[in-house]
């Protein structure tokens, strides 16, 4: 590259050389979630992925979805720690194509920055590279824009999208769900990546706050909530192999009520019980601390249940023992009944 040109640019505040620096750092992280369908490498201008994992689907349909990590980022900015929110990002994409049945085939990040410090951006890839693996995807492109003026130098953004097949005959679309087929809650890893402005505003988050320890929690305020969001892809698709599933909820912002009625077809309902699990220490704390009425609570967190799905009552037992097999704490929360798509909390 010409000199000159680098260092106008760097005058302008993009450093050009640091983002070759960031794609060096980051290269053995992204290369290490490549499968064989992966044709590309890393620089080049688009990913390449290869059909031949489709070759034996009757009709394959391609599930797609985009999100990014939203104001949890500030936390991160606060405490200065940027290696877990990679997961937060992809989590919250291969969560929701795998709710069709979809597998995840490739993913794609992008993130914008006020300042490209490559240790940084390495840190944040890496996270995004590791979450891949957990998902069976290959993270297969992205990009890195710095964009000063634009961001404070400190601050960044961060989103991702990916991509997924299934077999149209294996879609999972709520039309098979019946009356007396029961809910089964899978256990989040905490708060996730939804509703942390409430958060912010609920604990008045700065560096000092979130670095206290909290005995109720057992550990300080900022480890917990920077928890990464739980990936389910492995045990849900291990699931349906064995198990009938008939619909699955990914429980991200708008909580049980809005997330929930979403896998329902026309003419039922969801009863669940809020006292057949545990609920998470950190919700308990958010809702006395910030005076939030229980119905809120609901419309908002997760309250502990990342993942729902529902089979038959008689296969319930069947599949949380597999999900546990699978590393997940499972429970029967609720079942389906008469309705119009929508959600009763009881208990």
């Amino acid at each position: 590259m010409n000199n000159s040109f680098s260092e106008s640019y760097k005058k302008a505040g993009v450093d050009v050389t640091a983002g070759y620096k960031s794609v060096e750092l980051m290269k053995k992280a992204v290369e290490n979630t490549y499968t064989k369908e992966v044709i590309s490498g890393i620089g080049g201008f688009g990913g390449l992925y290869s059909l031949s994992c489709i070759k034996n689907m009757k009709e394959p349909i391609l599930v797609s979805g985009t999100d990014g990590v939203g104001t949890k980022l500030k936390l991160a900015f606060l405490m200065n720690k940027h290696d877990t929110i990679g997961q937060d990002c992809v989590a919250m994409c291969v969560n929701d194509i795998v709710c069709s049945g979809a597998r995840p085939m490739f993913f794609l990040d992008y993130m914008a920055l006020g300042k490209n410090v490559p240790e940084v951006v390495a840190t944040i890839v890496g996270g995004v590279a590791g979450a891949c693996k957990m998902a069976g995807c290959s993270l297969i492109g992205g990009e890195t824009a710095e964009m000063p003026g634009f961001y404070p130098e400190d601050e960044y953004d961060l989103a991702g999208f990916c991509v997924g097949v299934v077999d149209k005959e294996k879609i999972i679309d709520g039309s098979k769900i019946e009356v007396g087929d029961v809910v089964i809650g899978i256990a989040s890893s905490g708060v996730h990546s939804n509703g942390f402005s409430l958060v912010r505003k609920v604990f008045q988050v700065n560096d000092k706050n979130l670095n206290q320890y909290r005995e109720e929690l057992k550990m300080t305020l900022g480890e917990n909530l920077l928890t990464p969001t739980k990936i389910y892809v492995k045990p849900v698709l291990e699931l349906m192999e064995q198990v009938q599933i008939k619909g699955i909820s990914h429980i991200t912002g708008g909580g049980f009520y809005e997330n929930m009625p979403r896998m329902l077809r026309n003419g039922i309902s969801l009863k669940i019980d809020k006292n057949s699990y545990e609920i998470p220490a950190i919700f308990q704390l958010i809702q006395k601390e910030g005076n939030i009425p229980e119905r809120d609570m609901y419309n908002t967190f997760n309250m502990g249940i990342g993942m729902a799905v529902i089979v038959k009552k008689e296969e319930a037992q069947k599949a949380i023992e597999i999900l546990e097999e699978q590393g997940e704490k499972a429970y029967v929360i609720g079942e389906v009944i008469e309705g119009q798509k929508d959600i009763q909390i009881y208990g």
